[in-house]
């Protein structure tokens, strides 16, 4: 069912889910962005970045996958939330967005076999290389995969005490959530892997966890890979029914993209997970977040007219122009999403 609005736009029109309250539906997504020290810390490149993309009128922006262990990062550039001190920091990084008009996000992610060199030994669910440009990974044991449970809690655990006001779990893109929800990477025998109920035990127990440990005001997502582009993959069937297992154990919006099982790249063009979106959306009852090339005005607002999603992930187009969302406004016919003093350069004088 399309949203109802009195706004021109349903795309600046305000959402709200549980104890999230956002004044328009433009959301920046993750994007690595690979400026961190190499301790995990923000740096003044963090500040300028999602402090413009605020400035320039956006409803939420979800901070580049913070790893929860420094085995966890990406690359050793990562941002990091596996202390307490780089919570505190982080704090303040949270308070100059939601200062700037925005609402901070932090994704929780670790990297799994997909970590590239110089961030220590690699974990995954099964001891295999992701491709022939990694180095093949420890498996991890039961013990081990509780460690990495308790470091997700932990880390939700501080983003949430420093002011971010929605949590998401990286299950996307073939990083170590994703690996374990995977048929194609979690090859293991014990009850960890096989049945979708075995594939499903550490990622909801991370959701549980996490749930525990943050405040009942901080809204938990996740992000997935709808589709894996691969017969041996999961299909949207038993996608829809992982996404009510999220529901279930506690995830209030599910955040909708593709791949990353194998290392070959999908069919891209503008709106191609859009359907994925609405899918899951309509499985699952939970709102959701459409991302993919939705890089006009248009296609934003004929996306959450039409039903596929309930917010609207914008990356590169906010990576070139920090202000796409005040032009996306005025293309639509409604008032940008800036102070009442910018508006007054903006708005034509009647």
């Amino acid at each position: 069912m399309s949203p109802q609005t009195d706004n021109p736009s349903v795309l600046f029109s305000s959402f709200t889910q549980g104890h999230l309250q956002l004044t328009n539906r433009v959301v920046l997504p993750p994007m690595c962005q690979w400026e961190a020290g190499d301790d995990g810390y923000p740096t003044a490149y963090h500040f300028a970045h999602y402090g413009s993309r605020a400035v320039g009128g956006v409803g939420m922006q979800i901070l580049e996958a913070t790893a929860v262990e420094a085995r966890g990062r990406i690359s050793p550039n990562d941002l990091g939330i596996w202390t307490d001190q780089q919570g505190e920091t982080l704090a303040k990084l949270a308070d100059c967005i939601k200062d700037l008009g925005s609402v901070p996000a932090m994704q929780l992610g670790h990297s799994g076999n997909k970590a590239r060199p110089g961030t220590g030994r690699a974990v995954g669910p099964v001891g295999e290389a992701f491709s022939d440009r990694y180095e093949a990974p420890e498996e991890l044991t039961a013990e081990g995969i509780d460690q990495v449970t308790e470091a997700f809690a932990e880390g939700a655990r501080r983003a949430s005490k420093a002011g971010f006001k929605a949590l998401e779990l990286h299950a996307a893109h073939g990083y170590l959530l994703h690996q374990f929800l995977s048929p194609i990477m979690n090859t293991r025998k014990d009850q960890f892997g096989g049945s979708t109920e075995n594939r499903l035990r550490f990622p909801l127990e991370v959701i549980r966890r996490c749930r525990e440990r943050i405040s009942d005001s901080t809204t938990l997502m996740i992000r997935v890979s709808g589709s894996e582009y691969s017969e041996r993959g999961y299909q949207m069937d038993e996608m829809i029914e992982m996404g009510q297992a999220f529901r279930d154990a506690g995830v209030e919006i599910i955040h909708v993209s593709s791949g990353g099982a194998l290392p070959v790249a999908p069919p891209v063009y503008p709106g191609y997970q859009l359907e994925l979106s609405r899918q899951l959306r309509q499985g699952t009852g939970l709102p959701t977040i459409a991302v993919g090339r939705l890089e006009t005005p248009e296609l934003a607002e004929f996306a959450l007219r039409e039903g596929y999603c309930d917010l609207v992930a914008v990356g590169r187009a906010l990576m070139r122009d920090p202000n796409w969302a005040v032009g996306a406004a005025l293309t639509l016919g409604d008032v940008p999403p800036v102070s009442d003093n910018l508006n007054k350069l903006f708005m034509p004088k009647t």
